[in-house]
Parts: C-alpha cells; sequence; structure tokens
C-alpha cells in the first residue's frame, strides 16, 4: 500500500510517499481503508520532533514511522473476536492510542477506538472531528461544565479545538469571546463569536474583562496572567501551548487554585472518549467541523507547510486515492 513516512525528524520535506506493507488485523482489530485524515498539533510536533516531550515515541528518530492520527474510512476486514463492525461499515477515529499511521491507504487499529460515521457526514468532515473535536468537548463541557450566560474566552479559536469550542459553547447559550490572529477574525465571527480579539492588538490579560471559563491552546501567559483575565470563580483549562508553560501549569495549579475561588487546570485528553456525542452534535447541527482545505496524499508534506504556516481556519484533511 501507499504511505507516508518518514525516519528522521524535521522540516515537512523528511515525509516522503512510500509502498510498504499493508496491515493485517488482529482477532479483535478492524481493518480500515482510508478516505480520509487530518492534520494536529501533535501530528506536526512529531514530525519536527518538537518540543521534546514528543520524543517519548523515539529519542533520536521516529518510532512509528507513518504519522497521523485521526482518520475516516471504510470497514474492508475484521478479526475474529469483533463484533462492532462489518465490512462496509463507514467509520472514524483517533489512532494516536493504536501505533500511529493515519496517512496511509490502511490501517488496522482494535475496534474500540472506532466510531459509526452518520451517512450525512463526508469522510472529510468525520477525518477532522477525534481529537479537536473531543478536546474540545472535554474541557468545555466535561471539565468546564459550561452554562448558559457565562463568558467564555477561547485563545487560539481559528483551530480545529476553537472552532469546536465556539460552536458548542454558543450552543449551550454561553457568551464567547474569540482570541487569534487579525485575519481570522470575520471568520471567527461568522462562526458565532460574540467578540473577536486581535492577539497583535489586544492583550485579552489586561483589557480589564473577565470571565467564567478561559480555554487555551497556545498557551503563553503565567497563571498570574491569566489569573486577572478570570472572575473569583473563574476556571483556566489549558489544552495546549509552551512546555514551560504547561509544566508550570502542573507545578502550580493546586497552589493556586488554593488561594482563592478560581480553578487552573489542564485538560487530560481521554482517546475517543465521547465520539458518540461529537455524532450528536453533528446531526443536530450545534457543532461541525471547519475544513480549511484537502489535500491528496502525495502532498501530504505540502499540507503540513500550510499547516505549520498557522494560516488555516478549522482543520487541514488528506484525501487518500481511490
Amino acid at each position: 500500500m501507499k504511505a507516508i513516512a518518514y525516519t528522521k525528524y524535521g522540516s515537512p520535506d523528511v515525509l516522503s510517499l512510500r509502498d510498504v506493507d499493508k496491515p493485517v488485523p488482529k482477532p479483535d482489530q478492524v481493518l480500515v481503508k482510508m478516505r480520509a485524515a487530518s492534520i494536529n498539533s501533535w501530528d506536526w510536533d512529531m514530525v519536527r520532533g518538537k518540543p521534546w516531550i514528543v520524543r517519548i515515541w523515539g529519542l533520536t528518530g521516529p518510532r512509528n514511522t507513518i504519522p497521523g492520527a485521526d482518520i475516516a474510512g471504510v470497514v474492508e476486514s475484521v478479526g475474529s473476536r469483533v463484533t462492532k463492525f462489518k465490512p462496509g461499515d463507514e467509520v472514524f477515529g483517533d489512532l494516536c492510542e493504536s501505533g500511529w499511521g493515519a496517512y496511509a491507504e490502511y490501517a488496522a487499529a482494535h475496534e474500540k477506538v472506532f466510531q459509526r460515521k452518520p451517512p450525512g457526514m463526508t469522510f472529510e468532515e468525520a477525518a477532522a472531528i477525534p481529537q479537536a473535536g473531543l478536546m474540545a468537548l472535554q474541557g468545555l463541557v466535561d471539565m468546564g461544565k459550561v452554562k448558559k450566560g457565562q463568558k467564555v474566552l477561547m485563545n487560539g479559536a481559528g483551530g480545529g479545538v476553537g472552532t469546536f469550542v465556539i460552536q458548542i459553547a454558543r450552543s449551550v447559550g454561553a457568551d464567547v469571546a474569540a482570541v487569534d490572529s487579525g485575519d481570522k477574525l470575520d471568520f471567527l465571527q461568522a462562526l458565532g463569536a460574540n467578540r473577536v480579539i486581535d492577539y497583535t492588538k489586544e492583550d485579552f490579560t489586561r483589557n480589564g474583562v473577565q470571565y467564567d471559563l478561559i480555554i487555551d491552546v497556545v498557551a503563553s501567559r503565567s497563571l498570574y496572567d491569566y489569573k486577572r483575565a478570570l472572575n473569583n470563580t473563574g476556571q483556566l483549562i489549558i489544552i495546549g501551548g509552551k512546555m514551560s508553560i504547561l509544566f508550570g501549569t502542573l507545578l502550580q495549579r493546586t497552589w493556586m487554585s488554593s488561594k482563592d475561588g478560581r480553578q487552573f487546570g489542564m485538560l487530560p485528553y481521554r482517546v475517543n472518549d465521547g465520539l458518540d456525542r461529537m455524532v450528536e452534535l453533528f446531526e443536530t447541527r450545534q457543532a461541525r467541523p471547519v475544513v480549511d482545505r484537502t489535500f491528496t496524499l502525495e502532498k501530504t508534506s505540502e499540507a503540513f507547510e500550510y499547516f505549520a504556516s498557522g494560516k488555516f481556519k478549522g482543520k487541514v484533511v488528506i484525501t487518500m486515492p481511490g
């Protein structure tokens, strides 16, 4: 089969189209013929080998040589112990706990990885959901307990997670402020944000506005900065950002949270937990993935260059041959 593979960390140029062995499903696995896959920040981090924490998957080079996690496709065959799916079923899921391998014509993983794709959802939309959609859902609803009338700020709003956060928060009646670069503000407002902030012109931690909930995927501030932007019972949930901020949050969050009613924490992402709820949100038109651009499998390195530019809105998707 055709797959995008790499043997060393670096720029998108390290990715190349190769012929590799087609996976054989184990008794509890499903073999999926891929139709689409998407790019997440983790995927880009693992291609370049930065920040250093991603090298737990390979210190000097990638242990899993086919990158990518979020997929959508059609079940081609199933193992002898599989009961959830049959050949022909359309599915999607996140392979990050299953050896990665999304940028290929086929992938095999345990049946628990996959959720059945509804007929009204395209493969491109399905591939754009798992990580971004679930991080938004778990951060905003499960951990953040967002409620009608609350003021929510999403920092880094123009990417996959942010576009889901805006839609889900608005669907429950929250007031949403979206922070990103100036060229994305009109898009974010059209998506449903009540207020948009250009981070190059306005510092949301110093403008005097306070929020019930802040979700940040590009965290680069100290907890004291975030504290200014939270009301007395507000909560900060960090999903991604600078390693120094992530570690600082882990070390200080208990002490900072105990000082007053504010809460500071990081999202403990639960892989594939809630895909059924994402299907429900999709079918009720409360939250739908935003697909910015699609690239063919052989153009995956170009897709990563576009992703690395930060100019994308929502998700970048790879489509498969056939």
